[in-house]
């Protein structure tokens, strides 16, 4: 895993061998990260990132300067290796063991970007999508980013805005609301 931009651009990060993550790819954030930067400003954010993994999302952040990270996840092994990461960059960031649908359903926060990565093909993400946006957990004028499979669509629930696919990823992207 290689951070591709800001200030630890280049840094390589090994994870376990035993974590069960499935990394963004190089490609897919590097687009990502594009699109974001028309859009946010990310020395002044807020971001949470759900099903963090390995954390390449939450260092891609750090790396750019983003103040205030959050990355929830509910692998102990994933959890571990965040926290020795942030720790190694000499970046603070709250790293946090949880499910993702009992975080989401029991924070009061709110955040100027979620990033979502599950696991393909987990169940009930459209719902977890709706709670997001109806508990106002993204900020006005904020975003929520879901990475997905091309065989997933949500373009049908409230908030959606567009679809970018890269590969073998799909990113929906989400506007703050509650309808």
């Amino acid at each position: 895993m290689r951070i591709i931009g800001g200030k630890f651009r280049g840094r390589q990060l090994r994870a376990p061998a035993k974590l069960p993550v499935r990394p963004t790819t190089d490609q897919a954030k590097e687009a990502l990260f594009n699109i974001l930067a028309n859009r946010l400003r990310f020395s002044d954010i807020r971001v949470l990132d759900l099903y963090s993994g390995t954390g390449n999302v939450t260092y891609e952040f750090a790396s750019r300067g983003t103040p205030d990270l959050t990355s929830v996840d509910r692998h102990p092994g994933c959890v571990r290796y965040i926290k020795s990461t942030l720790a190694q960059l000499g970046v603070t960031g709250k790293v946090v063991k949880s499910d993702v649908g009992k975080f989401i359903a029991k924070t009061g926060e709110s955040w100027d970007l979620i990033f979502m990565d599950p696991p393909y093909g987990i169940g009930g993400l459209a719902e977890q999508i709706e709670t997001i946006r109806k508990r106002g957990l993204i900020r006005d004028e904020g975003w929520l980013v879901v990475e997905h499979p091309p065989q997933e669509s949500y373009e049908s629930l409230p908030g959606f805005v567009e679809s970018r696919k890269y590969g073998s990823s799909v990113f929906s992207f989400f506007e703050s609301g509650d309808t």
